[in-house]
């Protein structure tokens, strides 16, 4: 997900994620493959796309539960995965052919595979993410710990304690994963974290509250396609129509919100209505990139290299594919 700053971009380094796969309350295993009949009705070879395990992936979940894969001509198996950046490194590996993840994480694992391919963005946002304070925590000013998962998350709570003139440096980060932090914050060991849905809820849940989202300190973030190059010059026609599908979810994903947020309970658990207001707070589209996303793209990688966490600027003009959406989806 590009992460957009109204005035500077933050944004964490790479940082080694976890071999083991999680098990998440909201869909009870780490990793999990789910297919439909109708998603196999096509001819050719299966295409394995990672996705997440939360409201950020309603358009693939609407995908196949209407049969829209096999509608396009395409097979499509959806793995999913605790965090979308476990979906990446399984691209990296070779497990997935394609997979969603946010634009700001992508950049920070580019030093890891720079053949990696953003195709389009699906999804943006600015109310998704969410600040959480813990129950005992009066305002921002009181925050000493603050969980993050690596990459937006962690990026997101640097620049909310900017946003609040707290230097980053003086509150502790301790990471970990997305399901472990509302009982963190529980039990004390943290005073805030800034996540997606449905962490926020559960943290309300377990006594904390909501300050804000993202948005109103300036930060955004959209969801990219991705593919690797060879993969992608060998089968651009096949992803051309993995496309077409998404394009399609994500319209019907804004058109009817219940019929949506069913298909996402069935395939991970989340409560429909969780995913009717998640649907609410995401502007889902599939688009091209515009210059204004290349000039903030420009400005992450800018700052990965500033922060010492990698020897070489990412590349990021050679990952996202300006034009090609267009240029190769039908009726673009």
């Amino acid at each position: 997900m590009q992460t957009r700053f109204s005035t500077r971009r933050f944004l964490v380094a790479p940082a080694a994620l976890t071999a083991a796969l999680l098990t998440l309350t909201a869909c009870g295993a780490g990793t999990t493959d789910s297919t439909t009949a109708a998603g196999n009705d096509a001819a050719g070879p299966t295409i394995r796309i990672g996705v997440g395990v939360d409201a950020a992936y309603t358009p693939f979940f609407l995908a196949d539960a209407e049969g829209l894969w096999a509608k396009h001509g395409v097979n499509v198996q959806l793995v999913q995965f605790g965090q979308g950046s476990e979906g990446v490194n399984n691209l990296i590996a070779g497990q997935v052919q394609m997979s969603g993840n946010s634009d700001t994480t992508t950049i920070s694992m580019l030093q890891q595979s720079p053949d990696l391919r953003s195709l389009l963005v699906y999804e943006q946002s600015g109310k998704y993410l969410k600040v959480v304070l813990g129950p005992k925590v009066t305002s921002p000013a009181k925050i000493r710990k603050m969980a993050v998962a690596p990459g937006l998350s962690e990026m997101a709570a640097t620049r909310f304690l900017e946003s609040k003139d707290i230097d980053p440096k003086s509150v502790q980060f301790i990471t970990a994963d997305p399901p472990e932090i509302p009982a963190l914050m529980k039990k004390g060991d943290i005073d805030a974290y800034v996540l997606w849905e449905p962490w926020p809820t559960k943290g309300v849940e377990q006594g904390g509250r909501v300050l804000e989202n993202t948005g109103a300190y300036g930060v955004t973030y959209a969801q990219w396609l991705l593919a690797k190059s060879d993969w992608l010059k060998s089968n651009t026609d096949v992803a051309a129509k993995v496309a077409e599908a998404l394009e399609e979810a994500a319209r019907l994903t804004e058109s009817d919100p219940q019929s949506a947020a069913e298909a996402t309970e069935k395939a991970v658990k989340v409560p429909a209505a969780q995913t009717v207001t998640a649907i609410k707070e995401i502007d889902f589209g599939v688009r091209d990139f515009t210059d204004a996303d290349l000039k903030g793209y420009e400005q992450t990688a800018q700052f990965v290299l500033d922060s010492g966490k990698v020897k070489a600027k990412p590349d990021v003009t050679a990952v996202v594919q300006r034009g090609w959406f267009t240029d190769h989806v039908k009726g673009s």
